[in-house]
């Protein structure tokens, strides 16, 4: 193994077992706390930290990685397109793009019509996929950490586990789609709060995430895809369903008391 393969397989090293340390230990423990918050300014204080630390840990993660393995970014992306050349040629055309626009809508319209469609029920009586009912904002005063929640996670999570992490396995594996693989089941796994349920569908949605990627060629898409199932988790839900717009969350509000609107824990 040259110097070059070391530094990169520590570097993985470091940074998997970092992660999975902190899904594994620190981040279980603090959403079970989490989840038994009530009042609105403990749980902004809790949001407040996650949002910061999603910056600087994810954020300065990805960073440091593709520092370090930032030139095998475009040749992990190139061998992983190569299964996918039809594809992306079909996408090129004028047929293809309409194609894609269709789905494009019809995703977007798949996450927010139910939601519309399911405006007199409780949020209650609505299945929540994994361990994800504490994350729901509760009050009008949560509305902008779940926002910020949705857009860091997108985002970062995005630059780390289809940008970065992919970059730094090709650089040891050689191999475009087995790296871009093993980041997605490290996504998945690091869902471990969320239980396995949740570990599955993040599994699935991670391989969305890398296939948008790979095939559009851009990050920007998964982004954007990821930011915007996020948000639907995380503000159209609680808007629309816990109606959180109208509780204040005050101490001695009304609304703020009313277990009529507000969301219990799965």
């Amino acid at each position: 193994m040259n110097p070059m393969d070391s530094r990169l397989l520590a570097l993985l090293l470091v940074v998997v077992a970092f992660l999975v340390w902190r899904a594994v230990t620190r981040e279980r423990r603090e959403y079970a706390r989490f989840r038994r918050l009530r009042a609105t300014g403990a749980r902004q204080k809790v949001m407040r930290r996650w949002l910061a630390e999603s910056v600087l840990v994810m954020g300065g993660l990805s960073a440091a990685i593709l520092l370090a393995a930032g030139d095998y970014v475009p040749a992990a992306l190139a061998d992983a397109q190569v299964p996918f050349a039809g594809i992306r040629d079909f996408l090129g055309t004028a047929a293809g793009t309409v194609v894609a626009i269709v789905v494009g809508v019809a995703a977007v319209a798949l996450l927010v019509v139910p939601v519309l469609l399911l405006g007199g029920t409780s949020l209650d009586d609505v299945p929540k996929v994994g361990d994800i009912g504490a994350l729901l904002p509760r009050t009008r005063g949560e509305l902008p950490y779940g926002t910020g929640l949705a857009v860091s996670a997108g985002v970062f999570e995005e630059l780390m586990f289809r940008l970065a992490l992919p970059a730094l396995l090709f650089g040891l594996l050689g191999d475009g789609l087995l790296s871009f693989l093993l980041a997605t089941l490290l996504f998945g796994a690091l869902h471990l709060y969320q239980k396995a349920v949740g570990m599955i569908v993040a599994t699935v949605l991670g391989a969305i995430f890398a296939l948008l990627y790979i095939v559009s060629g851009t990050i920007l898409l998964p982004i954007v895809v990821h930011v915007l199932v996020d948000l639907r988790s995380l503000v159209l839900l609680p808007l629309v369903l816990g109606r959180v717009w109208a509780i204040d969350g005050r101490p001695g509000s009304p609304a703020a008391g009313s277990a009529t609107i507000r969301p219990r824990d799965p």
